[in-house]
């Protein structure tokens, strides 16, 4: 992924700074980033609409063949992630590490990455998104397996252990 690849971002008050130099670092670099808000800074506003605006852009693209991946950003990351796994066929995964960062594409072929803003720097973070971009899933069969299971649930509510 790198210069074709498309970006969803998202974000909360806590996360507008980073989200800003996560925008502005990624179109230097030839990703095309679509912000999915919020434009105007509210300490009282309710993250989950952008985050699932972010999420359901992704889906979208990726059903039309275009490489894209999100970003959902918080204060911790948790409540975005869980905001952006509410819609069908995302795989948010909260990164807070370069291992997690790698594994979370690797081994889950996540499709967005969740990032608490008051965890790390904002260099921190954008090598972390790094990572995550450029970790390719690895096609192992378990992982395929395992992420096939978790889809059959999403999609008919039915466990296959």
């Amino acid at each position: 992924m790198g210069k074709n690849l498309r970006i969803h971002i998202a974000t909360d008050h806590a996360g507008m700074e980073l989200s800003a130099f996560l925008v502005e670092q990624l179109e230097i670099a030839g990703i095309e980033v679509i912000d999915h808000g919020p434009s105007i800074y509210d300490a009282l506003d309710d993250y989950p609409g952008f985050c699932i605006a972010a999420a359901q852009a992704v889906i979208k693209d990726q059903n039309d063949s275009v490489a894209a991946l999100g970003i959902v950003l918080g204060g911790s990351g948790n409540g975005e992630q869980m905001a952006a796994n509410k819609v069908a066929g995302i795989r948010a995964a909260l990164i807070w590490n370069s291992e997690t960062a790698a594994l979370a594409r690797e081994h889950n072929d996540a499709n967005v990455a969740a990032v608490g803003a008051r965890q790390h720097t904002k260099e921190e973070v954008l090598e972390l998104i790094n990572i995550f971009i450029g970790e390719p899933f690895s096609n192992d069969e378990r992982h395929v397996r395992r992420i096939a299971k978790i889809s059959h649930f999403e999609n008919t509510g039915e466990v296959h252990f």
